[in-house]
């Protein structure tokens, strides 16, 4: 019993030395100009900027003007332009302002300054992917009269192999002229299923509850493919067609159970070394019944982030149903601030 004790220790002292050795083993290399070595990850190279991961300082932001040269062993898509791409099995140490990339017997050297674009491609099948944020928003809405709302909204979006969820939560607390209230609650869930690298097929389910509006309740359930543009770490963009089923419940008791086909779209990216995040999302779509002529819903804005966790946020949504029973036209502008991970 004595010498199990060691034994153990030794054991894993030695798993935590080869775990160690592992990740330094795996670790992206830069040299710099002035002689200075640092070690990390290559998140991206954009526009003479490139991203490095580091344990000890975050993630930093390099002018490649400053870099000598790079070492990786990972797999790296290469853009010398933006309608050109390879992909680097590896990276190598170049002459003076240049890298090597392997492919083959023969390295490829390239200025770093001819580099438009470098990330590590994203696989079509991820074991398990988190991503979300959460925002805090004050904002002045044009409508009939003059409405004064805060919000909050929560996004996430979850990978696993093929499979990919996005939530969305937002709540609404809303004073009209000064004395009346109401609460809006809009509840989203899509279900991704990746047939390709590009194309899925969705499934959506989306709720909202408006005590104010002529259209108190809607209740939608869609389903139907979509096409995956890009989806990397500077951005993504894609494109769905759905064929929606709908309940709408007016303020005068009136329900209205109708089809539809939409198109709707979800679009981001990442300029100034991903410190700020354009994006716009939305669908718009034609009922299949006389009674409502059209569906809009639409959201746009920026992100600027303060450091790797906050952001501050500037955005416009704007909600409109054109319909016999009574319509929709909602425009909000919103400032706030968020939480990402």
């Amino acid at each position: 019993m004595l010498s199990y004790y060691p034994l153990s220790y030794l054991k894993y002292g030695l798993l935590f030395c080869a775990t160690l050795l592992s990740q330094l083993s795996h670790a992206d290399t830069v040299w710099l100009k002035n002689d200075d070595r640092l070690t990390g990850t290559i998140v991206v190279l954009d526009r003479g900027k490139l991203l490095l991961k580091t344990d000890y300082a975050g993630t930093i932001t390099l002018d490649v003007a400053k870099i000598s040269t790079l070492e990786s062993d990972r797999p790296l898509l290469v853009k010398p332009s933006v309608n050109a791409s390879q992909q680097a099995k590896s990276l190598k140490r170049g002459p003076e302002g240049s890298v090597q990339l392997v492919n083959g017997e023969q390295p490829i050297t390239l200025a770093l300054e001819n580099i438009y674009q470098m990330m590590p491609p994203k696989p079509l099948v991820e074991d398990f992917y988190l991503k979300g944020n959460v925002h805090l928003s004050a904002d002045y809405k044009k409508k009939e009269s003059d409405v004064k709302d805060y919000s909050v909204a929560v996004n996430n979006e979850l990978r696993h192999g093929r499979w990919r969820h996005l939530m969305a939560l937002e709540y609404d607390h809303e004073i009209k002229n000064d004395s009346k209230k109401t609460d809006t609650l809009d509840l989203q869930y899509d279900l991704d299923r990746f047939i390709s690298e590009q194309w899925f097929w969705k499934g959506k389910a989306k709720y909202v509850n408006d005590k104010l509006e002529d259209l108190r309740k809607q209740e939608t359930l869609g389903t139907g493919p979509g096409y995956q543009f890009w989806d990397n770490e500077l951005g993504a963009f894609s494109l769905t067609t759905l064929f929606n089923h709908h309940h709408y419940k007016y303020a005068d008791r009136t329900l209205k159970k109708f089809n539809s086909g939409t198109l709707s779209w979800n679009y981001n990216r990442y300029f100034l070394a991903k410190t700020l995040e354009l994006y716009s999302t939305g669908e718009v779509g034609k009922p299949f019944i006389s009674e409502v002529d059209y569906i809009l819903d639409l959201e746009a804005g920026a992100r600027y982030k303060v450091n790797s966790w906050a952001s501050l946020t500037l955005k416009t949504e704007w909600d409109k149903i054109a319909s016999k029973h009574g319509n929709l036209n909602d425009r909000r502008y919103l400032i706030g601030v968020g939480v990402g991970w």
